[in-house]
Parts: C-alpha cells; sequence; structure tokens
C-alpha cells in the first residue's frame, strides 16, 4: 500500500507541474498575439504612408526624365547643327591647306583635313546632292587626292635610288645560294627610308580605301621599274669596269656597306673585303686547258693560240657578267617582292609587280638572247669554243629557274614565259653547236699546207680535246641539250643526271670517232712514209693522255668500256708501222748467210777473202751507213712533244736496231776485208746507240 500512495504522490506532482506549464504557454501565446496585432497596426501605417510618398515622388520622377530627355535631344541637335555647319563651312576651312598639300603639314595633319573632306563629301550627297556646296567639296577632294598622289610619286622619286652594285656584290657574296622566296632575312633591303615606307603605305591605303583609286600604284611600279632597271644596269657596268682586261671578275671592294642591308654612303660604311663570287670556274678551267696545251710538255700543239685566248676572255667576261645579272636580278626581284607588303594592296600585288619586272626582264632577256646570237655568229665563223660561253649560262639559269618561276607566279603568261623562252633558245643553240663541231672536226680539209711539218699534234686534235675538256665540266647541262634537242626529242621530264651523262658520253665517243678518222685522213697527206704513223702516233698518246688526265675517261667510259684499250691498241699498231722505216737499214744487216755464214767466219776468220766477198762486205757497210745517216738526218726532225714517250719510242729504236747491228758488226768487223777499215766501219755498236739517242730533236 505504501508503494501506491507513494505513485500517486509522485503522479499528482507531475500533474501539477504540467499545469503550471501549460498556463505558461498561454501566457506567451497571449503575449504574441498581443505583439502580432501591434506589428499589424505598424506595417498597415508604413503601407499608407509609401502609398502616399508614391504618388507625390513619381510625377515629380516622371518630369525630370522628361527633362533629361529634351536635354539630351537639344544637345544633339546641337551638335548635329555644329556638324552640319562644319560641312558647310569645311570648303572654306580646309581648301587653302588642301591645296598646299601634305608640304604645308605633317601627312597625319592633311589626312585628318582630307577625312573631314570626305565627311562633308559624303553629307551633301546625302542629303543635299545638287547643292553648290557639294560641287565646292567634290573640288577639293579631288584636289586632295591628286595632291596625295603627287606627294606620292614626289615621295618614291625623292628618296629612290638604284641599288648600289657593292650592295648587289655583298649580297652575291654573302651566301652560297638565294634563299626562298618569302624569307625576310637579308632582303629587306632599305631601298626607302622606313619613315618614307609608312608614309607610303598610309597614302596607299588612304587613296585605295577612301578615295578608291589605285592611279598611284601605276606611279609606284613605274618608278620602281626604273630603279630595278638601273640597279642591274648600274651593276653591270659596274662588273665590267672592276674587271679591266681579265676575264676573272674578282676584286676587292673597299667601302662596301655592310651585310645588313641598308644602303649608306662611303662614310658610313666599314672598310672591309667584299669579294665577288662568280660563277667562273668554267672559264678558270678553259684558260688552265689553253696554257696546258700551248706549254706543258707533252702536249705542246702547232700554231699558238693567243688570238683565241683573247677572244674567248673577252667571250667569258660576258659570260660572268651576265650569269651575276640573272642572280642579281632574282635578288632584287625578292627585295622588290618584299618593299611592296603595305603600300600595294594584296589583290594588286601581282599585277604591280609583274610591272616592276617587266623592264629590267626583258632587258635581262634580251642580252641572254644577243648571247645566244653571238653564239651562232661564232658557230657560223666555225669558232666553237667561244659557243661554250652558254653553257654556264644555261647551267646557271636551269638552277635558279624554279626560284624565278615561284616569285613569278602569278604574273602574266608572256611574263612567266621568257625565261622559259630564253632558256630553249640558248639549249637549242648549243645542241646546234655541239651537233655543228662534230661536222666540224668530220669534214676539216685534209690539207698538206695545214700539216706540222714535224709530224707534232695537229691543231685540230688540240682544239678538240680542249673544247670537250670545257665541255666535261657541264656535262649534264650539254646531255640535257642534246636529250631536248636532238633529232629524237626526249621529254624533259624523263631527263635525269644519268641519262644526261650518258649522252654527252656518247656525243663525245662520236666526236672522238671523227677525229680519229680525220687524222688518219690527214696523215696521208704526208709525202714521208715514216712521218705518217709518228704524226698518227703523236696525235693518239695526247688524246689518251689528255682523257686520262681531264677525267674524260671516266666518263668516255659510261658509254665505251674500251676506250682506253682501243687506243692503246692504235699506238702499238703505229709503233709497228712506224718500225717499217726501219726497213732499208735492216736489209743491209739481217742477211746473215751472205756473203759468209756465221761458221765460215769463225773457222776462217784469218782466210783470204774472195774480191766479191770483200765487195759485198763494203756494200754492207756503206749501205748501213748511207741509210742510217739518211733516217738520222729526217727522223731527227721528227717532233715526239711528250717526254714519255720520245724516251720509250727511242729506247724501243734501240732494242730493235742494236741487238741485230751487234751481230753485223761482230760478225764482220774482224775480218780483213779492206785496207780502209774507218771508211766502211764508222760506226760501232755504242756510237750507232748514241745516234739514236738523237733522234727526234732538230738540235741534235
Amino acid at each position: 500500500m505504501d508503494e501506491i500512495a507513494e505513485l500517486k504522490y509522485d503522479i499528482d506532482k507531475k500533474l501539477e507541474k504540467e499545469a503550471n506549464n501549460l498556463a505558461m504557454l498561454k501566457d506567451c501565446l497571449s503575449r504574441s498575439s498581443s505583439n502580432t496585432q501591434n506589428m499589424l497596426g505598424i506595417l498597415t501605417s508604413f503601407e499608407s504612408r509609401l502609398q502616399r510618398l508614391e504618388s507625390t515622388i513619381v510625377p515629380v520622377y516622371n518630369e525630370t526624365e522628361n527633362l533629361r530627355r529634351r536635354q539630351e535631344n537639344i544637345e544633339k541637335t546641337m551638335h548635329t547643327l555644329d556638324t552640319v555647319l562644319s560641312y558647310y563651312h569645311a570648303a572654306k576651312d580646309v581648301e587653302a591647306i588642301v591645296k598646299e598639300g601634305p608640304a604645308a603639314c605633317d601627312l597625319d595633319t592633311y589626312l585628318a583635313y582630307m577625312e573631314k573632306v570626305l565627311k562633308a563629301q559624303k553629307y551633301f550627297q546625302t542629303y543635299n546632292a545638287g547643292s553648290k556646296e557639294l560641287e565646292d567639296i567634290n573640288h577639293i577632294f579631288v584636289d586632295g587626292t591628286q595632291a596625295l598622289q603627287h606627294e606620292f610619286r614626289s615621295l618614291l622619286n625623292r628618296h629612290g635610288h638604284p641599288v648600289p652594285p657593292v650592295v648587289i656584290v655583298d649580297l652575291l657574296t654573302a651566301e652560297e645560294d638565294l634563299p626562298p622566296v618569302g624569307t625576310d632575312t637579308d632582303l629587306a633591303l632599305e631601298h626607302l627610308p622606313e619613315k618614307v615606307v609608312g608614309d607610303l603605305v598610309k597614302i596607299s591605303q588612304w587613296l585605295v580605301e577612301q578615295a578608291q583609286s589605285v592611279q598611284h600604284l601605276k606611279s609606284y611600279g613605274n618608278a620602281r621599274a626604273t630603279m630595278l632597271n638601273r640597279s642591274v644596269q648600274g651593276l653591270k657596268d659596274h662588273l665590267r669596269s672592276s674587271s679591266g682586261t681579265s676575264s676573272q671578275l674578282s676584286f676587292i671592294s673597299q667601302n662596301s656597306p655592310s651585310l645588313g642591308g641598308k644602303f649608306r654612303g662611303s662614310k658610313d660604311a666599314p672598310a672591309r673585303r667584299s669579294m665577288m663570287r662568280l660563277v667562273n670556274n668554267f672559264t678558270k678551267k678553259a684558260s688552265s686547258a689553253l696554257t696546258k696545251s700551248s706549254f706543258e710538255p707533252g702536249h705542246r700543239r702547232q700554231g699558238s693560240a693567243a688570238n683565241d685566248s683573247i677572244r674567248e676572255e673577252s667571250t667569258d667576261v660576258e659570260t660572268d657578267l651576265y650569269i651575276n645579272q640573272l642572280s642579281a636580278l632574282l635578288r632584287l626581284m625578292q627585295s622588290e617582292m618584299h618593299l611592296m607588303k603595305g603600300i600595294v594592296p594584296q589583290k594588286h600585288e601581282r599585277t604591280i609587280f609583274d610591272t616592276i619586272i617587266q623592264q629590267a626582264l626583258d632587258t635581262v632577256v634580251s642580252e641572254g638572247e644577243m648571247i645566244a646570237g653571238a653564239a651562232r655568229k661564232n658557230m657560223q665563223r666555225h669558232e666553237y669554243s667561244a659557243v661554250l660561253s652558254i653553257f654556264p649560262i644555261v647551267h646557271h639559269l636551269r638552277s635558279i629557274k624554279p626560284e624565278f618561276d615561284l616569285i613569278l607566279e602569278g604574273c602574266q603568261a608572256p611574263t612567266r614565259a621568257k625565261l622559259a623562252s630564253l632558256l630553249s633558245t640558248l639549249d637549242s643553240t648549243g645542241a646546234k653547236a655541239l651537233e655543228e663541231f662534230t661536222d666540224s672536226i668530220r669534214n676539216d680539209p685534209d690539207k698538206a699546207s695545214n700539216m706540222p711539218r714535224d709530224g707534232t699534234v695537229h691543231e685540230l686534235t688540240n682544239h678538240t680535246i680542249i673544247f670537250l675538256e670545257q665541255l666535261l665540266e657541264y656535262a649534264e647541262t650539254a646531255g640535257a641539250m642534246l636529250l631536248m634537242h636532238g633529232e629524237q626529242a626526249t621529254p624533259s621530264a624523263m631527263i635525269t643526271a644519268d641519262t644526261c651523262r650518258m649522252k654527252v658520253a656518247d656525243y663525245m665517243t662520236r666526236v672522238l670517232s671523227a677525229l680519229g678518222l680525220n687524222l688518219s685522213n690527214k696523215a696521208e697527206t704526208y709525202s714521208d712514209p715514216g712521218l705518217r704513223p709518228i704524226f698518227m702516233l703523236n696525235n693518239f698518246n695526247y688524246i689518251l693522255k689528255s682523257l686520262k688526265r681531264t677525267g674524260l675517261l671516266e666518263l668516255l667510259l659510261l658509254w665505251n668500256k674500251d676506250v682506253a684499250t682501243y687506243y692503246d691498241e692504235q699506238i702499238l699498231e703505229q709503233k709497228r708501222i712506224y718500225s717499217q722505216s726501219w726497213s732499208k737499214v735492216l736489209h743491209y744487216i739481217l742477211e746473215v748467210d751472205k756473203p759468209m755464214s756465221l761458221q765460215r767466219v769463225h773457222m776462217d776468220g784469218t782466210a783470204k777473202l774472195k774480191d766479191k766477198e770483200r765487195q759485198n762486205i763494203k756494200d754492207k757497210f756503206t749501205g748501213f751507213n748511207k741509210e742510217l745517216e739518211e733516217i738520222h738526218r729526217i727522223q731527227k726532225g721528227y717532233a715526239i712533244p711528250d717526254l714519255e714517250l720520245r724516251k720509250r719510242l727511242i729506247q724501243e729504236n734501240r732494242e730493235f736496231l742494236m741487238p741485230r747491228y751487234q751481230m753485223f758488226h761482230t760478225k764482220y768487223s774482224g775480218l780483213n776485208f779492206t785496207r780502209n777499215r774507218q771508211k766502211y766501219v764508222k760506226y760501232d755498236v755504242e756510237a750507232v746507240g748514241k745516234m739514236l739517242d738523237s733522234f727526234f730533236d732538230a738540235s741534235a
């Protein structure tokens, strides 16, 4: 029971506590309701006040906005009126300055005035097309446009100068190969000062964009065309004056400008070496060949090369000049292309560039055609060595033509075709010259008056070898000529370096074949049968040694593996024929058993000879002495300029004659066949050897 009473007591306590909490909650709820009613009253009052404020402010705001818009309209109207008034006053305000031109003020200021004129013009064209003001402003606009065009031309004429020759020399010297088109390095020559170029760009852009005029571009093309042509001509004159009387166009240029590409006066240019790298290996080798052929032991030839050397030297100078003109033209064309960027709009670049290069290109092509014409005249005079001057030109032109094609891309078709036409002309001229040279070798007249009296190397042989040696330097060029312009033309796409070398090897083989046949015919004009093989021997030996010395043999072996063997066999054959000239001498010493056998001489050396036997022995010695002296008299006048061949032939003569004479002398010299032995036995074996050693020596 106590536990129930205690539990009831606890429940009552909790019930009392919860009742108190409920009373407190009701009190809080009552206060909250009261606060809510107060807040609603405040908000209602605030809302009513805002409504009253809005009804007061909105009309003020609307009025203010209206006033602001009116103010803006007034300001815009005033600005427009000012602008319109300025248009009406523009003619009067700018007329004097516009007529004076950009020279009266700086260019930017002048262009600003022209902008005013342009705006006024557009206004009147739109709103008052028939007004007097539009007429006046049009006149001023035309005057301003003409003034800008005049200033454009004036800047070009005042500041444009040909590229100094020493600068072009430096450009040609600086690099082994020309850089591709579009490379800015070292191509941006300062044809014009930087500020002038900037002014030209501004004027050109304004005239094209605002005035819709391209008349000034024609002026630019003509002015730069003149400068380009004068630059090329100036280089030509400079090189010609620098060359003097030498065919080597290498010189030292003092006060040469640096390779930075700017044109400086001699005061600003540092003194340094400026060696001109010219394409004259061809002329050097030709000159060397002439020198060797004329003076080198073993390569002496008939006649003198003095006149030929002078003519070739003059031709070589012109060749070197022209080669450098081609390189200079390409360089300058690249530089002109770089210069016109910005000045000439891109869509007009190719047309104007065509105008710029036309005169210089025509000049250079015309000179090339003149060289081809001179070569044809030389062909008519049979001066084929002079014709070879076009080969380095063709080689050089063919090597740089891809660069020309690239920079001429987009130009007119006739312009692009000029260099191709020139190259074709030079190619056909060279091919014709090569074929005519072969014909001239084959048809060279067989006149005794033209033959060397001593049987030395014929002038025709010497000229032929020199020609082929010069041709070797440009074997691929010559081969291409023959392939493209031969009887059966080969398409250029099928021509390779190997086919060119094979073709020129075939050509040289035909030339040497024609030469050999002609020499054989010429040899027949000699009345002395002993001189014929000497003549042929000299020529064959000279040909073979020249082929080996110059490297021609390596090329010929591509076509015919037996070339060297053929000439070796011909040399042996001519020696065999030459040995027949000793037949009269040998006739007296080869009859071993007449008048006495060798056995009888040994058995009966002291026996008394019969009169007939003594007379036969006397006749043998007398005949031998006479024929030996006669052949010595004749053959010491023979010429064998090659020392090695001369020694070898003398040694072969000794080996051929002396053993036989030794046997003859030993057999009969001890016999008592005469009282006057010195009359008949004039030469012992040693004396005969000394006499043989003096053969082929006119001074002996």
